[in-house]
């Protein structure tokens, strides 16, 4: 092989599972593969170096998400190579797929190697990106590329048919992810003083009582309404604060949404740390498994009716959830996004609801566990669309066109 793409591996498990879940499609492709491990950066590095110098004549990638490996790792940066990192010295094209905010980067981007192209999750992100770091080069297309979704059954070895029927299913209600008190990000903005930590928590509550709004419109807005006049400079600075503002938002919802279909009656399924320590009226009603595993969380979701959604204030993006869940025959149930309502129909292929009427999600659920032959229509709808648009093939597919371009 002529071609060689350098994934990562030992960072975090979910961006792990998604580069083996890519690393399928490149080598259909013709690609080699080799995996730099995070964990052992400064002896991957060497290993990597060595890989390099035996044969300088293939066409080297890399592809990595939220700057794992281009972020000032031991033996990839350092001042005995030209330009201060291996990527510089070598000047291999660095495709970075941030699965945040980048809000939650800026640290990083000063770091990013000469050759590299961001790729974003959400059209909101994109702007943000050409609005406070117009200098860094994004992929083309502006970089826009949503998470990928994974069929369990793909090579129909686990079943003979896409997925299991609804009367197999044996989880009523599953949501898959982590709980976080919002409490406890109160670390994030403990340095500020009284004003300052007010002003934070102000946009919490804005943004709560306005879910449909983005961070930095709320902070941007919430400035003028006090009168302070400031440049984008002055607004770029403040914008890593409010990592205490979209975390606080983000499981404020999450919370809210798994309380009240618990305190309605439904059980719900959570496999994810930290949901023993939510409080509501009926915890009985929450069945906790733990932090799990990427192929765990799809192993169960096979197993389940009806998939809850939250998104992490994705409102012109979509989440991976909402994928591996249409693939593995759950329906999905989920609050919207711009993109979401662009690419499937409510009741159709996908459950949508509000986050300022949360209990009307309990409602739906509790009528779509009634009828199976409606889930099972939900079902197979979606199935049918996100097969032929929205796995982790797709998504390697349009990064391959990208790298050919940009050669």
């Amino acid at each position: 092989m002529d071609k060689v793409v350098i994934l990562f591996k030992g960072g975090v498990e979910t961006q792990e599972y998604f580069s083996i879940e890519m690393s399928k499609t490149f080598q259909k492709h013709g690609y080699e593969i080799y995996w730099f491990d995070l964990v052992l950066s400064g002896l991957s590095a060497k290993q990597l170096c060595d890989f390099y110098k035996a044969d300088k004549s293939k066409k080297f990638m890399a592809f990595t998400f939220n700057f794992n490996g281009i972020a000032g790792e031991d033996g990839l940066y350092d001042e005995s190579f030209e330009g201060g990192s291996f990527w510089n010295e070598t000047k291999i094209p660095v495709y970075n797929m941030v699965v945040d905010h980048p809000l939650y980067y800026h640290k990083y981007l000063p770091l990013r190697p000469e050759n590299y192209m961001q790729i974003s999750i959400d059209k909101n992100h994109i702007r943000y990106m050409k609005r406070f770091f117009p200098d860094v080069q994004l992929a083309p297309d502006d970089g826009f590329l949503v998470l990928g979704g994974t069929e369990l059954n793909e090579k129909r070895d686990i079943l003979s048919d896409k997925f299991l029927p609804v009367d197999k299913r044996d989880i009523d209600v599953i949501f898959t992810g982590n709980y976080t008190p919002v409490n406890s990000f109160d670390r994030f903005i403990a340095h500020l003083d009284s004003d300052y930590q007010e002003f934070y928590r102000g946009l919490v509550r804005k943004l709560i009582e306005n879910p449909e709004m983005i961070v930095e419109d709320a902070a941007e807005e919430e400035l003028k309404n006090q009168g302070i006049q400031f440049t984008d400079d002055e607004l770029k600075q403040i914008m890593p604060n409010l990592m205490f503002v979209d975390l606080s938002v983000r499981f404020y919802f999450r919370a809210e949404v798994i309380a009240r279909l618990a305190d309605s009656g439904i059980k719900v399924h959570t496999f994810g740390a930290g949901w023993d320590m939510l409080e509501c009226r009926h915890p009985e009603n929450i069945i906790t498994a733990g932090n799990v595993s990427s192929q765990e969380c799809l192993d169960m979701i096979s197993r389940s009716k009806i998939s809850v959604n939250v998104m992490p204030w994705f409102k012109q993006g979509a989440h991976d959830r909402v994928f591996n869940s249409m693939l593995n025959g759950a329906v999905c149930v989920t609050d919207t996004s711009g993109y979401l309502k662009d690419n499937f129909i409510d009741g159709e292929n996908i459950i949508f609801y509000n986050l300022e009427n949360i209990d009307a999600a309990a409602d739906k659920i509790k009528r779509l566990l009634t009828n199976h032959d409606e889930l099972e229509h939900i079902a197979e709808n979606a199935y049918k669309i996100c097969a032929e648009n929205h796995k982790w093939e797709m998504r390697t597919n349009k990064v391959i066109e990208w790298m050919n371009l940009t050669v």
